[in-house]
């Protein structure tokens, strides 16, 4: 009898030790911090859902104020360590491309809305606009999985490039990619848009 409650419970602790082990290795795959951005290829090139959220300073900006620029749509948190670390290289893009028919708009997604994004945006140094979205309405209309996730848009409100996770925004590739659909003409509806990162 009490060989049988030995067993039982050795059974019950190897089977424990494996739910633990496989919720370990499923968490450890899915975490965005750990593992590298994912590029992720939109559907058939769609257009961008509109916006209008306010900025540090109160005032409302929709994304549709941009239209005629590349923007960079960028769904991120304070608390988020991915987001944390792509953010100074996201001040880099900036400062690379300020002026030149590109805007980064970075929608925070921080239940604690400018209490909490000012002193970040500070202490970071960053001058890009930071938009907040404390109920997280951003994430229904981009159907966003996590944070961050990034969207390229183009000069004509067309998502070209969804990315997963946080990156570093300043390689040659990437400045190199930004550079050129800058340079580009604003195309008709009907111009091929498959340029991809």
């Amino acid at each position: 009898m009490e060989q049988k409650k030995f067993n039982l419970k050795a059974a019950i602790l190897v089977s424990l030790a494996v739910v633990i082990a496989l919720v370990l290795v499923s968490v450890l795959q899915n975490d965005s911090a750990l593992v590298p951005a994912k590029l992720s290829s939109t559907p058939e090139n769609i257009p961008a859902p509109d916006f209008t959220f306010p900025d540090l300073n109160e005032r409302y900006i929709s994304l549709s104020d941009h239209k005629g620029k590349v923007v960079l749509v960028n769904i991120w948190a304070t608390w988020c360590p991915p987001c944390v670390y792509e953010m100074p290289s996201m001040e880099r893009l900036y400062k690379e491309f300020k002026g030149e028919n590109f805007e980064i708009l970075a929608v925070s997604i921080d239940t604690g809305g400018k209490d909490i994004v000012a002193p970040f945006m500070k202490k970071y140094k960053l001058t890009f606009p930071a938009l907040l979205d404390p109920k997280g309405t951003i994430k229904t209309l981009y159907a966003v999985t996590g944070v961050p996730e990034s969207y390229i848009i183009d000069k004509q409100g067309i998502i070209i490039e969804k990315i997963i996770g946080g990156r570093d925004w300043t390689t040659p590739e990437i400045f190199r990619f930004f550079n050129s659909l800058i340079q580009r003409p604003l195309q008709s509806k009907d111009s091929d848009q498959n340029t991809k990162m």
